[in-house]
């Protein structure tokens, strides 16, 4: 099967998807933490990642074209990273983590894993 979206496209998906998590996790989250049951600094901490992410993002956007397929294989790496330590961060404010807190970080780690696997996979059919 030949896998053909513009590894451009991807930067895009990812760097909204890193936006929204920014917002979400930085801002929304910390004004309502109780709800979240995870402290403050904590969130701030995850919210640095994809903030980076975003700025990852965007330059490899702007990259020539034979580059990107390397560039892409790196945030699919982060994003992998970023969710063993979002899973990390759950299972340590296991006893203060919410249900609500649960639910968004469990649906979060599958977006971005199902969103890096596909990155890993549009990565290698391009330096084929």
């Amino acid at each position: 099967m030949k896998l053909s979206i513009n590894p451009k496209k991807l930067f895009f998906i990812d760097g909204c998807g890193a936006v929204l998590s920014a917002f979400l996790i930085g801002i929304v989250f910390v004004r309502f933490e109780k709800y979240i049951g995870i402290p403050a600094a904590t969130l701030y901490l995850l919210a640095a990642f994809p903030i980076m992410f975003t700025i990852y993002d965007w330059f490899s956007y702007l990259q020539s074209h034979n580059k990107q397929p390397q560039l892409l294989r790196g945030i699919a790496i982060f994003n992998f990273f970023y969710c063993c330590l979002s899973i990390g961060v759950a299972f340590y404010h296991y006893n203060t983590l919410t249900i609500i807190g649960w639910i968004y970080f469990l649906i979060e780690i599958v977006i971005i894993m199902l969103l890096a696997n596909w990155e890993l996979k549009i990565a290698t059919n391009n330096l084929k």
